[in-house]
């Protein structure tokens, strides 16, 4: 009841390191469960059993429950543990415990919750079925919740086997004035391989080069794989500034000027279609405009809203946004950090949206909700 931002927490076992993000239930902090939940392998959907609505023909799960799975669709959150809290109180009671299982697996497949979903039975209270199983679920046959963090699979990463994407932080110079001076392009491989004497083009320009060296804090290297932090240099002078990106020569990017994205709004001033943004995608920052919005997701009865003109705290929608520089973009669905973005206020600074940019014009996002 007091959690107002993201709490960090870590802790190990002999089989695993682990870091705990505690977020905000509230609708009010929707932006800091999306902070906290942005980088998480696996979630914790803690349901209160007493809070749970038991009189109509189906359970009604809370809205914070539905807004809380909706945003984990969003980010493409690959492992979800519904965990049933405070079972003690309703005498630990099968009956009612399946109940809630049964109305999450309808939530899931209205929200198309494409994610590995277990459920566990608990009492915090007492420790059932926390660290060891309890006697009073003998009905439960599965692990307790921390045998379970323990063993669930690894997160496999797409982005190495993808095409190179080198998205420019900073150009380093050194002997600027000379014929033969040094000019490295600094940043982090967010996709692919690249390699010493490889190909390359430079988005949104479309010049090519080659490889000439690669370096690393620890050298010299011939090769470089996804998430190493790299400064690279090309066999010949090329025009190259930060928000450019060194991309593989068969890389499909094409750098756009219309996105759709999927947004969550942040700010307490709501969304203005006619006013200017600033967008923030890897490296680049360009003034967007929101074209228009094709909906606004109810949470209260998981429907669009077609007819909505604005974007309010904490509501989450699908926009349509014209950028005045391309961007070399990726659905978020194919690569989190290619994908993703954050929209500024130019007169506060705030940073009033976090988005997700889809596919093209009809084709669906399996984040789409």
């Amino acid at each position: 009841g007091i959690t107002i931002d993201v709490a960090y927490r870590y802790f190990a076992t002999p089989k695993r390191k682990f870091i705990i993000a505690d977020t905000p239930g509230h609708e009010q902090y929707t932006r800091n469960m999306v902070t906290g939940a942005s980088t998480a392998d696996a979630a914790i959907i803690l349901i209160d059993a007493t809070r749970v609505d038991f009189n109509g023909e189906e359970p009604a799960l809370l809205p914070q429950t539905k807004r809380h799975s909706a945003i984990l669709k969003l980010l493409g959150t690959p492992h979800i543990i519904v965990a049933v809290n405070k079972l003690d109180l309703l005498g630990f009671d099968r009956a009612a415990y399946e109940k809630i299982v049964s109305a999450y697996r309808k939530l899931a497949a209205q929200i198309s919750l494409n994610a590995d979903i277990r459920f566990i039975p608990i009492s915090a209270l007492g420790g059932d079925n926390i660290v060891n199983p309890s006697s009073n679920t003998p009905w439960y046959q599965g692990e307790p919740l921390l045998p379970l963090l323990e063993n669930l699979p690894a997160a496999q990463s797409k982005t190495e086997h993808q095409p190179a994407c080198f998205p420019v932080q900073r150009v380093a110079r050194q002997d600027g004035s000379s014929s033969d001076d040094f000019r490295g392009y600094q940043g982090r491989l967010e996709a692919g391989r690249l390699k010493t004497g490889g190909e390359v083009k430079i988005l949104p320009a479309g010049h090519t080069a080659r490889i000439a060296q690669i370096h690393t804090p620890q050298g010299p290297a011939e090769e470089a794989a996804a998430g190493e932090v790299l400064t690279v240099t090309l066999d010949r002078d090329i025009d190259i500034s930060r928000g450019d990106a060194i991309v593989s020569a068969d890389s499909p990017i094409q750098p756009a000027k219309q996105i759709q994205a999927a947004v969550c709004w942040f700010d307490d001033t709501p969304l203005n279609t006619g006013r200017r943004y600033l967008l923030k995608h890897t490296t680049r920052t360009t003034a967007a405009k929101i074209k228009s919005i094709s909906y606004v997701w109810d949470v209260h009865t998981l429907s669009r809203v077609t007819a909505a003109d604005t974007l309010k705290t904490n509501d989450i929608g699908r926009l349509n946004i014209t950028l005045q520089q391309p961007l070399n973009a990726v659905p978020y669905t194919e690569n989190t950090a290619l994908g993703a973005f954050i929209l500024i206020d130019e007169a506060t600074n705030h940073t009033v949206a976090a988005g997700m940019i889809g596919r093209e014009h009809g084709e669906s996002d399996s984040f789409e909700i």
